[in-house]
C-alpha cells in the first residue's frame, strides 16, 4: 500500500520520462499509445505529462530522438567509420539483424513502425523524413563511389539505396513479428550478396 509523505513533491525526471515514452512507444507505435498509457507507464498525472511535454504528438518525435541516441545509432557510426557505401551497407546488414532482436528491449524499430497505422500527418511527415535522410545519405554515398570507380558507372545510386533500406526496414518488421535472428540472417546475407561490383 502505497504511503504519502510530507513536504515538497519529488522532482519530475524529465530524461527518465523520456525514456520511459520512448519504451512505450517502440513497443505500441504513436496511434496505438494513449494518453493513460503515457501517465501510467512514466509515473505521472496528466497535467503534468502536458507542461513537461506538450501534447502527445511533441512527445512522440522528442521520444523517437530519444531512441535514436539511446538504442540507434548504428547507422551513423556505419556511415561516419566507413569508407566506402559497399563497406556502410555490409556493416548495416550484418548489424541491423542484432540491432533488431536486443534481449530485454522490444523487437524491431522505432523508425521503422512507430508511425505505423496513423492519419496523423505531421507525425507519418516526421517519421517519411527520418527514413528518407537515410536513404539520401546512401545514395550520395553510393553516387561518390561510382565518380570514383569503386562502383560500375551503371549503377542507380538512388534505386540502390531504396533497396538496401527496403530490405533493413522488411528486417525491422520481421523481427517486430517474431521471425528469429538466424533467418533475418539469412535474408541479410542475400541482400549482402546482390551488392554490385566493378569488372
Amino acid at each position: 500500500m502505497a504511503t504519502t509523505t510530507r513536504g515538497r513533491p519529488r522532482s519530475f525526471d524529465r530524461g527518465a520520462a523520456l525514456g520511459a515514452a520512448a519504451l512505450l512507444f517502440w513497443e505500441k507505435g504513436f496511434e496505438a499509445t494513449s494518453i493513460r498509457d503515457l501517465t501510467e507507464r512514466l509515473g505521472v498525472e496528466a497535467p503534468s505529462l502536458y507542461r513537461a511535454f506538450g501534447d502527445k504528438r511533441r512527445l512522440f518525435e522528442e521520444a523517437v530522438a530519444e531512441y535514436d541516441r539511446t538504442y540507434g545509432g548504428f547507422i551513423d557510426l556505419a556511415f561516419a567509420e566507413e569508407s566506402t557505401a559497399q563497406a556502410v551497407v555490409l556493416r548495416l546488414l550484418a548489424e541491423g539483424p542484432r540491432r533488431y532482436t536486443r534481449a530485454g528491449l522490444p523487437r524491431g524499430c522505432l523508425v521503422v513502425s512507430g508511425d505505423a497505422g496513423t492519419a496523423d500527418a505531421e507525425v507519418t511527415g516526421y517519421m517519411i523524413a527520418m527514413r528518407s535522410a537515410n536513404v539520401a545519405r546512401l545514395a550520395e554515398r553510393i553516387a561518390r563511389d561510382v565518380d570514383s570507380g569503386a562502383l560500375p558507372a551503371t549503377v542507380d545510386a538512388l534505386a540502390l539505396a531504396r533497396f538496401v533500406f527496403a530490405t533493413l526496414n522488411g528486417l525491422a518488421a520481421a523481427a517486430r513479428e517474431g521471425v528469429p535472428l538466424e533467418e533475418l540472417e539469412a535474408v541479410a546475407a542475400i541482400a549482402a550478396g546482390a551488392w554490385p561490383v566493378s569488372s
